[in-house]
């Protein structure tokens, strides 16, 4: 049985995941901030850096951000 994993350990994978989809994209969080918007999602620059380097976030924001940047497919291993 694999070893259980912590909160930070989960928020660092989840962190992690969202920004290795950014840089594949070549989207910076301006970038973001601005595709949020024209999905309806009100979220600035700032604030996406915040939540991201922090690591915690709602399963909402991920998908608002995979919907937005156009990710279709995640590959969790």
């Amino acid at each position: 049985m694999p070893k259980a994993q912590t909160d930070v350990e989960w928020s660092n994978k989840a962190k992690n995941l969202l920004r290795s989809e950014l840089k594949r994209k070549g989207v910076t969080y301006a970038q973001l901030s601005a595709m949020l918007e024209e999905i309806g999602v009100d979220e600035n620059e700032k604030n996406i850096a915040n939540k991201i380097s922090r690591g915690v976030f709602t399963m909402a924001f991920f998908l608002q951000c995979m919907t937005a940047i156009g990710v279709t497919d995640i590959r969790l291993s």
